[in-house]
Order: C-alpha cells, then sequence, then structure tokens
C-alpha cells in the first residue's frame, strides 16, 4: 500500500512538471527589454537588435528569399509555416502560449532562451537554476540546430562556437 501510494505521488509530481512547463507563455522582448537594456549590464536588447536574428523575419521579403519561394511554389515566404518556424518566434510556437510576443519580433529572445512568463521576475531571474526550473533554457548548439540546419534552403556549414561569438549578450556584472 505505501509503494502504491509512493508511486501516485511521483507520478502526480512527474505528470504536474510536464504540464507546467508546456503553460510557460512567451513575453515577448519589450518585456525582456525591460531589464536588458543596461549598457551597465550588458545590454542584451541592444545587442540582438544588431544581429540578424532581429531581422529574420524581414529577411523573408528579401530578393534571394523571394526568387526561392517563386522556384520552389511558395507564393510568400512571410506567410509560409515552413519559412516562419525559424524566421519568427511567434509563429514557431502554438496560439496559446504566444502571450505578449509580437510577431513582428523576428527570432526574439525566447526563441533562444525559452518562454519567459515564469522566469521574467527579478527574484528567480537571479537564480539560474530557478530560472531554469520556470523555463529560461540556455543556448546550446542543439537549440540552434533546430534552425541552422539542412532543411533551410540557404544553409551554411554551422559553426557554433563561430555563430555564438556573434550573437552573446553576456551580462559583465555577473560572476562567471
Amino acid at each position: 500500500m505505501i509503494k502504491r501510494t509512493l508511486l501516485a505521488i511521483s507520478l502526480i509530481v512527474l505528470m504536474g512538471g510536464i504540464v507546467s512547463a508546456q503553460t510557460f507563455k512567451y513575453i515577448g522582448a519589450d518585456k525582456c527589454k525591460m531589464c536588458h537594456n543596461k549598457p551597465a549590464k550588458g545590454d542584451q536588447y541592444g545587442q540582438w537588435q544588431k544581429t540578424l536574428h532581429s531581422k529574420a523575419l524581414k529577411s523573408l521579403s528579401s530578393q534571394a528569399s523571394l526568387d526561392w519561394a517563386k522556384k520552389n511554389g511558395v507564393a510568400d515566404p512571410t506567410k509560409e509555416a515552413k519559412c516562419l518556424k525559424c524566421h519568427s518566434t511567434y509563429d514557431a510556437v502554438a496560439a496559446n502560449l504566444r502571450g505578449g510576443i509580437l510577431a513582428t519580433e523576428g527570432v526574439s529572445c525566447e526563441s533562444c532562451h525559452g518562454p519567459g512568463s515564469a522566469y521574467k521576475a527579478p527574484n528567480i531571474m537571479k537564480d539560474k537554476a530557478l530560472s531554469m526550473k520556470n523555463g529560461l533554457i540556455m543556448p546550446t548548439k542543439e537549440v540552434c540546430l533546430k534552425c541552422h540546419n539542412k532543411d533551410n534552403p540557404f544553409y551554411k556549414e554551422f559553426n557554433f562556437d563561430a555563430a555564438y561569438a556573434k550573437v552573446k549578450h553576456p551580462d559583465p556584472t555577473l560572476k562567471k
């Protein structure tokens, strides 16, 4: 009887964790900006704005994208799901998880760091383990390879270390 009770409790805790992991909502870059825009702390928002990630959605309107689309029977790459899944965080997530994210953001903070609804509070953000328990993910090669792969018609060999060096935006006030 005790074993069954412990098993039942363990399953409830496990399922509760799985369910909560699926309910983290995306808050959008403007919410991230509220804390991540100060030069003394690394201006992560400003750094993101300088990257191709912030311009990813706009790149679907480039001549190269339009030429590819025409050649491959895609009417409009800015409305094509197989393009948007990597060029737009908003379009890559389920509608019920979109929260405050905007369709115009391109590849925003939460594509690489996970939906921020549960880890955005300063008291949680100060604790990396607690942030990760609440949905924060750290960018890894595997995270990047979800889009930077051979399914991308403009694929170029992906070097994680070189790519990460271009987009990193550390907080200089944090201890390494």
